[in-house]
């Protein structure tokens, strides 16, 4: 089975496991599937199966061929999944989203889709184990980062099993697990999202400092009070809802 490193791929051959992603995922003949990264189409077979209307996006040109000479009623995107739009898929339903996604690009196509949540039903992804971990890191653990925040302000994140490495072809030296993200209908929001984003990647790109330093600029020493913080704290001590707070305080005062 060849694969091409560029492109981190790792193929699922573990027929039991195939089933138990397909399973969970569990599409409906009246709902749009995207698959991304479908490799050989091993769950992508299971997908068809089902009737949903299915979509696949394949960077590796000669994998595509494959899979429009083996499924050929499989519509099969030939494109980097980091450079696609979305609105070029014509539905007027919410997607639901799959993929075995390549290690290197997990977290930046986690941030793209965040981005284009309005259009997406839910998410299932199998990523590396200390992905999945970080993503549903509580404060105070060293899993809890950027990552953790950004994910739990959007979807509600559960991890739903580990995959083991001998269930891959080449075998990846770490295991993977399978982490369903699920848009939240109802959020508290951060009034000026930019802002918020900022403050998140600032306090943890300094992890090691109080926040007292890490967002000088953000905040006072006088804002501790109001904001009922420990000047004391690090990034990874504060909640979701501190750093909403933080983002909304400081867009209401600089107004």
């Amino acid at each position: 089975m060849r694969t091409r490193k560029r492109f981190g791929q790792n193929f699922l051959h573990d027929q039991n496991l195939i089933c138990k992603i397909a399973d969970t995922i569990n599409p409906q003949s009246d709902q749009h599937v995207l698959e991304i990264g479908p490799g050989h189409g091993a769950l992508t077979r299971l997908l068809v199966a089902s009737d949903c209307h299915l979509d696949v996006i394949e960077i590796d040109r000669d994998l595509a061929a494959e899979l429009r000479l083996t499924i050929p009623q499989l519509n099969v995107i030939e494109a980097d999944i980091l450079d696609f739009d979305f609105t070029q898929l014509p539905t007027d339903q919410r997607l639901r989203v799959v993929g075995n996604l390549p290690y290197n690009i997990s977290t930046p196509l986690i941030f793209k889709l965040f981005e284009n949540l309005d259009n997406i039903q839910d998410m299932h992804f199998m990523l590396q184990l200390e992905v999945v971990n970080r993503i549903i890191a509580d404060p105070s653990t060293p899993d809890y980062g950027r990552l953790s925040v950004m994910s739990q302000y959007y979807c509600q994140a559960d991890k739903l099993f580990a995959v083991p490495p001998d269930a891959f072809v080449p075998r990846p030296k770490v295991t993977s697990a399978i982490v369903r993200l699920l848009p939240k209908e109802s959020r508290e929001e951060a009034t000026d999202l930019k802002l918020f984003e900022k403050i998140v990647a600032q306090a943890f790109s300094m992890r090691r400092k109080t926040i007292r330093n890490s967002l000088k600029g953000f905040i006072d020493d006088s804002d501790f009070l109001a904001l009922d913080l420990d000047q004391k704290s690090r990034a990874e001590n504060l909640t979701l809802q501190n750093y909403i707070d933080i983002a909304n305080y400081s867009t209401k005062r600089a107004s």
